[in-house]
């Protein structure tokens, strides 16, 4: 087990501080009352009120940290990573499903260092389980050591899927279907999570900024789970946008992840 004390530290503090939310995350659920942001995508009151609980919690014990959430950026103007340590918060990943009383949702955290994702913390509110890791310190569900999956891919594989805004994606849909089955929880956090932790065994996603993934992706890099960037890669993290492109991924095993990109084409 790695003994770097900042790190250590902020796990422990990142860990605490989800754990805080998850009351007010299930009570207000199904309940909490949406609106239309900027980008189309809905909010609630409780995604602003964890953001705010959770970055109180982590800049009252590591001040010098940056932190960045969806929802308390103030600007669209992007943000540098000039910090050492810097957090990135989706407070409630699957916000559609929140509102909607669907309960594949998520409160996901990652830890960066030098704009890379050390550690993720995720709360995954339709298991009630604490999914965390990162490199040199395990992949746990709750407090369960867990493997991905390392079969090589056959019609009987889960792939997680969402469809994609951009239409010219859908032939992309109509062949994963063809040969796979198919999960689309909502989320996209979830998604990568569940393939680290070995309950998926591989994802396709073409419509995620940087917060719905920071977390799990801190999971992948320890468990061994592959993803390959279709497009605009978000890490090393040099700035925070809420502008920033989309990105496009899949992931799974090594076998995994070529045969979806056969199939996909890309």
């Amino acid at each position: 087990m790695p003994t770097n004390p900042a790190v250590t530290q902020r796990i422990a503090a990142a860990e605490q501080a989800v754990m805080a939310e998850t009351a007010l995350m299930h009570r207000e659920f199904g309940r909490a009352k949406p609106v239309i942001k900027y980008d189309g995508t809905k909010v609630t009151p409780i995604d602003i009120a964890i953001s705010e609980h959770i970055q109180a919690a982590i800049l009252a014990r590591f001040p010098d940290d940056q932190f960045f959430s969806e929802e308390l950026t103030p600007t669209d103007v992007p943000v540098p990573v000039t910090a050492r340590f810097c957090w990135v918060l989706d407070p409630i990943d699957g916000t559609n499903n929140y509102a909607g009383g669907i309960i594949y949702c998520a409160i996901s955290l990652a830890l960066l260092e030098n704009g890379e994702p050390v550690y993720g913390v995720i709360y995954d509110m339709a298991r009630r389980v604490l999914i965390h890791g990162g490199p040199g310190r395990g992949v746990w569900d709750g407090d369960r050591r867990v493997q991905p999956r390392t079969e090589a891919p056959n019609h009987q594989s889960l792939i997680g899927f969402h469809s994609p805004v951009d239409k010219g994606h859908a032939s992309e849909g109509k062949r994963l279907i063809e040969n796979f089955k198919i999960r689309g929880l909502g989320s996209s956090t979830l998604h990568l999570a569940y393939a680290a932790i070995g309950l998926l065994e591989g994802v396709v996603d073409h419509n995620n900024k940087v917060w719905d993934i920071a977390a799990a992706c801190a999971l992948l890099r320890e468990s061994g789970v592959e993803i390959h960037y279709l497009e605009n890669p978000p890490f090393p993290l040099r700035e925070f946008s809420l502008r920033s492109p989309r990105v496009q991924y899949v992931a799974g095993n090594a076998l995994m992840v070529r045969r979806l990109r056969e199939i996909i084409g890309r």
